[in-house]
């Protein structure tokens, strides 16, 4: 990486991945299971971002998964310089202030990743990471867009503006998640990008918008990190601060703000597999288009996924484009195509 310091990957790891019940749960979300490979999502978000050019990772999560965050980075041989761990959830803009304050606040630059998307071509990311670096060197605050190949309605869309040096775009605009003639129309003229939630730049630099954008979240977060009780790596930020902090996705409260935000445009085999839906699109099927993990039999059926934990066994005959999932107690049954409907499964099961 030509950038006078090592990168500091950031990762995100306190979403609950609700979308993806009755595999993930409030104590065991997606980002700490195994859904697309051997390892944990977590563990390849890591990996991704190790060796040369990178340094040790902060990671920001639930202090409810601890012990299991830990555990998971240990079995892939990564100590985190710091493991944040949040009193409640307050969205990306505090998460990321918390891990700018923890790797000193100054030039270092930050690498900003969820800790629950999947990358095929990690070399593709690192092009990008490098076409990023000297705009980060020089202040700029960047995204990565992802090259869309569907007219996507679930993701926010970005923009793609004047070119400010090879591979590097100023930010036009940010897109809330359009409509489906509106995501239609930027996937034909060709010059929108998905906005996949990661990003870099220099920690005093979002410190900095941070001030002028979203000053009461800085006061709130510094408070939070000066008062925090620190057990090792493990970094408890303080409960009643944080609390104080507005709760604000970082788009929201800087990066649609900020006057020099820039964007890569990037193809990289990304997904944030949202849903079981995207499960089975990012899977490789078996002749008859079935996605099945353990204990599955299928006759007669097509284009299905179908997963079962270990100890339950599930048979299909004569089915086709359902989405079949056993875990625990529970069995989730509906068609492919509306797997998004699952958090109407929670909001009533919470009724």
């Amino acid at each position: 990486m030509p950038y006078s310091k090592p990168i500091i990957p950031v990762i995100l790891s306190g979403g609950s991945g609700t979308r993806l019940w009755p595999v993930s749960r409030p104590e065991r979300p997606k980002q700490l299971l195994s859904l697309t490979a051997e390892q944990t999502m977590l563990q390849l978000t890591v990996k991704r971002t190790s060796g040369e050019g990178f340094a040790s990772p902060i990671v920001v999560a639930n202090a409810f998964h601890a012990d299991l965050v830990e555990e998971q980075l240990g079995q892939v041989g990564a100590a985190p310089q710091a493991l944040l761990l949040e009193p409640s959830g307050r969205n990306t803009a505090p998460a990321i202030a918390l891990a700018a304050i923890a790797a000193g606040g100054g030039s270092d630059p930050i690498l900003v990743m969820p800790s629950d998307h999947v990358i095929g071509d990690v070399p593709a990311f690192h092009a990008a990471i490098r076409a990023a670096l000297p705009l980060v060197e020089e202040g700029w605050l960047v995204t990565f867009g992802i090259t869309p190949d569907k007219p996507e309605t679930g993701y926010g869309w970005i923009k793609v503006g004047e070119p400010l040096r090879e591979g590097v775009h100023r930010v036009d605009s940010f897109v809330e998640k359009p409509p489906r003639d509106k995501a239609e129309a930027m996937l034909a003229a060709g010059d929108h990008a998905w906005n996949g939630g990661i990003f870099l730049f220099r920690a005093d630099m979002y410190l900095g918008a941070l001030s002028v954008h979203a000053p009461e979240m800085l006061v709130a977060t510094r408070a939070a990190m000066d008062k925090a009780v620190r057990e090792g790596s493990r970094i408890f930020p303080d409960a009643e601060a944080f609390a104080a902090s507005p709760s604000d996705s970082i788009d929201y409260a800087v990066m649609e703000k900020a006057p020099r935000v820039a964007v890569v445009p990037v193809a990289m085999g990304w997904s944030d597999v949202g849903s079981w839906d995207a499960l089975h699109a990012i899977s490789d099927p078996d002749a008859g288009g079935n996605v099945v993990r353990g204990e599955v039999v299928a006759i007669d059926s097509s284009n299905c996924l179908v997963q079962a934990e270990p100890g339950r066994r599930v048979a299909l005959v004569g089915v086709s484009d359902l989405i079949v999932v056993a875990a625990g107690e529970d069995v989730l049954v509906l068609p492919r195509g509306r797997s998004q409907e699952v958090k109407k499964i929670i909001e009533a099961m919470n009724a």
